[in-house]
């Protein structure tokens, strides 16, 4: 009669397994969507190479004397500035555009630290680009004007504005973005908006309340020169009115929106 050897049943580490993913790792999972897509890979491509072709442009044009740091990183920040937002907006309406929220809601069942983990990346990205912008602001200038007087005059919080400018921009991007939940009618809305919104303040009877609640004209000023306290005061109302609650509104409707509508 043969008998049969019974295999000692193997021990499987499961340590960890029901532990849930750390807001490191989802952040990196976000950044990566950033350039998983087509659409977000070539839209970070085109916001470099135009940075490139504006920077060039804009030191070819004039004389040494006017391309000071301030004036070029004014002109350099414009395509991070228009195409940033329309990256916030892609990243958070990746789950109902791509048919993906099943998957990431079963893995991260709390939403909130899904939209945090996106915040997280959508700054991160910002950053990114305001030093990419920097570096070859500065090194154009240093090729044009070598030794002009005033060149490099506000530098430090030029950039520090410049940060406000495309860190507020993608946020705003992501606010329309997890208020729609759909990416058409938030970049239609991200592209029309600032323009109604400058027709209506431009009428005599809004002079007083414009400048506390023009966003537009609020981020375009901190590129522009160093701001005043009045004048953050005004662009810090402007950007709660126009950030801080359209967030808070876009975070309560993807905690409670159906995934699968």
């Amino acid at each position: 009669m043969s008998t049969t050897a019974l295999a000692a049943p193997s021990r499987v580490n499961t340590a960890g397994v029901h532990a849930r993913p750390a807001l490191g790792r989802l952040v990196a999972v976000e950044l990566r969507k950033m350039v998983d897509t087509r659409a977000g890979f070539w839209l970070q491509v085109a916001m470099v190479a135009l940075t490139v072709v504006v920077v060039a442009v804009r030191l070819l044009v004039g004389d040494a004397a006017d391309h000071t740091f301030q004036s070029v990183l004014n002109a350099g920040l414009q395509p991070s500035a228009v195409l940033l937002p329309v990256l916030g907006i892609l990243l958070v309406t990746s789950e109902w555009s791509q048919r993906t929220g099943l998957i990431t809601f079963a893995l991260v069942p709390v939403r909130s630290r899904v939209l945090r983990a996106k915040l997280v990346a959508s700054l991160l990205l910002a950053v990114a680009m305001l030093g990419i912008v920097v570096a070859v602001v500065a090194a154009g200038v240093v090729v044009s004007s070598p030794g002009v007087a005033g060149t490099w005059s506000d530098a430090a919080p030029l950039i520090g504005q410049s940060a406000v400018n495309l860190t507020a921009g993608m946020l705003f991007g992501v606010a329309l973005g997890a208020i729609l939940l759909a990416p058409a009618p938030a970049i239609v809305l991200l592209m029309v908006l600032p323009t109604s919104l400058w027709a209506v303040l431009s009428l005599p009877v809004f002079s007083g309340v414009a400048p506390w609640v023009d966003y537009a004209h609020a981020l375009g000023q901190v590129t522009e020169y160093v701001l005043s306290p009045t004048q953050w005061a005004q662009t810090g109302t402007s950007l709660v009115l126009w950030i801080v609650i359209p967030l808070l509104i876009g975070a309560r409707r993807i905690t409670r929106h159906d995934v699968a509508a």
